[in-house]
């Protein structure tokens, strides 16, 4: 998950970064940081897409026409 990403299925959602930081477990100021393109631990960035993920995200890997998102059914 790059920090687009995570931005598209935080406003996919409708969460705010406080929201997602809770679900998370992590602070605010840690999906700020994603979110501005900073580099986080891999554990820290997995434990965001997976709280997202239970949101109902779907991520969509890098195919030629570029990494996204979308909401499952």
């Amino acid at each position: 998950m790059n920090a687009i990403q995570c931005k598209m299925a935080r406003t996919a959602t409708g969460l705010g970064v406080r929201d997602l930081a809770a679900r998370a477990k992590v602070s605010p100021n840690t999906i700020a940081r994603l979110e501005r393109g900073e580099d986080l631990k891999p554990a820290t960035v997995e434990t965001i897409r997976e709280a997202l993920e239970a949101a109902g995200v779907e991520f969509i890997a890098e195919n030629g026409g570029g990494a996204g998102v979308r909401l499952r059914k």
